[in-house]
């Protein structure tokens, strides 16, 4: 994996491979190309992944990425706040955005549960999601995570939970594959599983 023994160029090829759906070929384009930048182009794309990095973090209301204490989205009054769709990254909110169909607001819970990876309830944004129904009139809960096990245990799972607290929780219907992913979606396909969400 050496590229001619340059230390640098070595480390920075790797840190490209660590992304998903990054190979070493990938890796090393990208790597040749930020080499290839001026000085301030190289600058900038450092400052602006530091400044993601310390300038993002989490929607005090949806636990979406924001850079402010609300995102946008539950900062706006015109959102409908009875009625949160809940989906698993915010990749999957914004691909639901891209709609231009859905007035409600949204929950991220930043993955599935999977115990085989690890991943059990309480490292989700599920007592944040509990939280804002208990405090508010939220009549709806639309459950948007992915149609595969993990998202179909995670959507059961929280269905469970919401039940006894009298909210109606639906499903997206299935116009989107079962073991696709939300935000490889086409636009047409989310608004019919929207429309055809079914309670659960």
């Amino acid at each position: 994996m050496g590229s001619y023994n340059v230390a640098p160029l070595d480390r920075l090829v790797e840190q490209f491979e660590k992304l998903p759906g990054i190979g070493i070929k990938t890796a090393q384009r990208l790597a040749y190309y930020v080499l290839n930048m001026s000085q301030n182009e190289a600058s900038d794309f450092a400052k602006a992944i530091t400044d993601a990095h310390d300038k993002i973090k989490y929607c005090t209301v949806c636990c979406n990425f924001t850079d402010k204490e609300k995102c946008s989205i539950c900062s706006d009054p015109k959102r409908d706040k009875e009625v949160i769709c809940v989906v698993e990254e915010s990749r999957d909110a914004m691909a639901i955005e891209n709609t231009r169909e859905f007035n409600g607001t949204y929950h991220v819970l930043h993955g599935a549960i999977s115990p085989l990876e690890g991943i059990t309830p309480d490292r989700l944004c599920i007592k944040e999601l509990l939280a804002r129904i208990n405090n508010g009139n939220v009549k709806e809960v639309i459950m948007a995570t992915n149609p595969t096990v993990e998202g179909e245990t995670t959507a059961m799972y929280i269905s469970r939970l919401l039940k006894p607290l009298g909210v109606k929780v639906t499903r997206l219907a299935y116009g989107i594959p079962v073991g696709g992913d939300l935000e490889y979606a086409d636009e047409e396909t989310l608004l019919r599983a929207i429309e055809g969400r079914s309670e659960l």
